[in-house]
């Protein structure tokens, strides 16, 4: 959610650092702050709320200087107000971050020992501290920030200035978007181009690993190795929609991609990182007496309660019924006194999911809604609110807004399980851990893009295919088979794996691709025997398993697609790559309109 500008400029930028963060305001924000350079020292504004409190800060206390940073932040690490709020500085660096630095606990802890003073509850605090080390190691600022790269664990966007060095800015990009703008005899850079459109049409986008040394005269990008490579400069024009796609030529395409950061954002709004406990906001009701949980939503949104189904009920203890949003109400459902209603949308104005809220509320129960748009008309009825911290979605088919409807649900069943006795702190340590661990592994996922494009070449000859899943996959398997229809218009169907032979099995012969998620663990097995009867009866299986999986079962199938291996808790969320990436790609090759397939709407407002 947060967004990074930089300017190496002629002129005081200041008020152009402002104008970008502005530009900047949709990705929701708590704080915003500026650094210049002035003489060569660090000086810096920072303001909690919106934009217009930094702005009033600055014209009390102006601030000069021709080179800067600015950041509007959504508070992860530590409260939002000022003192957390970025950029984060000492005497001799200046930083604005935009993602999750997963380590930040082992690196805070060697940076104190060596004598380095912290100042915030923040996890980006310490690349100010580990880039001072280098610099302290006699390394130019280029190589104190290459050496810093190589420490950071996690999803993360940067951007860097030095005291003293009017004429370099440092940028840097793994699993977060960040972009570099050409102007004449200045340079820029924005976490994503609408923030640069006023100021250049020219724009580079570093790709994953990417560093950058901006001088005035130009860039210096250099790759995850240091070595120096060329990145396409793009002529841009100034509308939002082109911009919006950033490299990336659609929104499909874009979104699925952002999902390391999205998520890496959506967890630090919902997990203390030094203690490793979720942290929701107060809800007016006590998560140890709930009789039941009821969800109710639509489409994909659906399919995220049902993972959450499978979550409230292993790890919590919780009985939870799930309906569609669209049948819930006409089924009259007799719900119990001092139950919540659980209401699950991206635009928070689905009509049969609103209409499903105030059949519950009519019914005496209180209403949690996990949504992306906080002043939505289902946020607004409902007695309380769970971001998912998506920033704006445009492909009709959910991508990220889904990723991050896991990542919420996922939290608040391990405080469920927290508040009901059902697991220790150690096991909530454990499922914490394991959540901060998605990002860096999603991005790990999103290396295999190419390959995954190759496989999808089969996929587009195909008329129908098969998904299976167990456990908590199986809503992973319903997943994939609506985004292949809705953007490919193959017709394809997800089944929970056990039921196959219970009819779907008739199906079966060289012509249906059958993709299987299997990550290894306690429900492998069974899942293994359904491949073999898949196999056995000519099935082309495509396999999404990990490292062990895939080398007990990997030489059966036609095609096999290796995801980290995790705690299967937070399966779910690496799981629903590859399949939105099998669909999207699919779709392409067929050439149809992946951002607004046929008969569509991104919000379903009518019943």
């Amino acid at each position: 959610m947060c967004g990074i500008i930089g300017i190496l400029g002629k002129a005081p930028v200041a008020p152009l650092l402002l104008d970008g963060l502005k530009r900047l305001e949709y990705r929701g924000y708590d704080s915003a702050g500026l650094a210049t350079l002035v003489n060569g020292a660090i000086e810096r504004r920072r303001a909690e709320g919106k934009l217009v409190n930094l702005a009033d800060r600055v014209a009390a206390e102006p601030l000069a200087g021709t080179i800067g940073i600015g950041h509007t932040r959504w508070a992860t690490h530590g409260r939002p107000n000022e003192a957390n709020a970025h950029p984060h500085a000492n005497g001799r660096v200046a930083v604005v971050h935009n993602g999750i630095i997963e380590n930040f606990q082992e690196l805070r802890g060697e940076l104190e020992a060596a004598g380095y003073a912290f100042e915030t509850e923040t996890d980006t605090e310490v690349i100010v501290h580990l880039v001072t080390a280098h610099l302290d190691q006699q390394k130019t600022p280029q190589e104190a920030v290459a050496a810093t790269l190589k420490r950071l664990e996690g999803a993360f966007a940067l951007a860097i200035v030095f005291a003293g060095r009017h004429d370099l800015m440092v940028g840097a990009r793994r699993g977060s978007p960040l972009a570099v703008g050409y102007g004449e005899g200045e340079m820029y850079l924005g976490s994503d181009a609408l923030a640069l459109a006023p100021l250049t049409s020219r724009i580079c986008y570093l790709e994953e690993g990417d560093w950058v040394e901006l001088t005035g005269t130009g860039a210096v990008v250099h790759d995850a190795a240091d070595a120096v490579v060329a990145r396409e400069v793009r002529q841009t024009a100034h509308s939002g929609a082109l911009i919006g796609k950033g490299q990336y030529r659609h929104f499909m395409q874009k979104e699925i991609f952002e999902q390391p950061a999205v998520i890496g954002d959506t967890l630090h709004a919902h997990i203390h990182p030094a203690l490793w406990t979720v942290e929701l906001p107060d809800l007016p009701f006590d998560l140890a007496a709930l009789p039941r949980v009821t969800i109710s939503a639509c489409g994909t949104a659906y399919y995220a309660g049902m993972v959450a189904k499978y979550w409230f009920e292993q790890i919590a203890r919780q009985p939870v019924e799930l309906d569609i949003a669209s049948e819930f109400r006409y089924r009259e459902a007799p719900l119990p006194e001092g139950g919540i209603g659980l209401f699950i949308s991206q635009s928070g104005e689905t009509a049969d999911t609103l209409a499903a809220l105030r059949y519950a509320k009519a019914q005496g129960q209180n209403v949690l809604s996990v949504v992306n748009v906080p002043e939505s008309t289902i946020a607004r009825e409902s007695d309380a609110v769970l971001r998912t911290l998506a920033g704006p979605e445009i492909g009709v088919a959910s991508t990220k807004a889904f990723t991050t409807q896991l990542t919420v649900l996922a939290c608040l069943a391990v405080a469920a399980a927290r508040a009901r006795g059902a697991i220790d702190h150690d096991r909530e340590a454990e499922l914490s851990a394991a959540l901060v661990e998605v990002p860096a592994r999603a991005a790990e996922v999103l290396n295999h893009d190419e390959a995954i494009e190759a496989i999808s070449h089969e996929l587009a000859e195909a008329r129908d295919v098969l998904y299976l899943g167990r456990g908590s996959t199986y809503p992973l398997a319903l997943e994939g088979a609506l985004k292949l229809k809705e953007i490919s218009y193959i017709h394809a169907e997800g089944y929970a794996a056990g039921e196959m032979k219970h009819g779907p099995i008739a199906l079966i012969d060289e012509m249906v691709p059958v993709i299987v998620c299997a990550p290894s663990g306690p429900l492998f097995d069974k899942t293994a025997s359904n491949v073999q009867e898949v196999v056995a009866r000519g099935g082309r299986v495509i396999f999404i398993s990990d490292k062990p999986g895939i080398a007990r079962l990997g030489e059966q199938a036609a095609y096999t697609i290796e995801i980290p291996e995790i705690d299967p808790f937070v399966a779910p969320l690496l799981y629903a790559i590859p399949v939105q990436l099998l669909a999207y790609h699919t779709a392409v090759i067929k050439g149809t309109d992946v951002d607004q397939p046929r008969n569509l709407a991104k919000a379903v407002t009518v019943e």
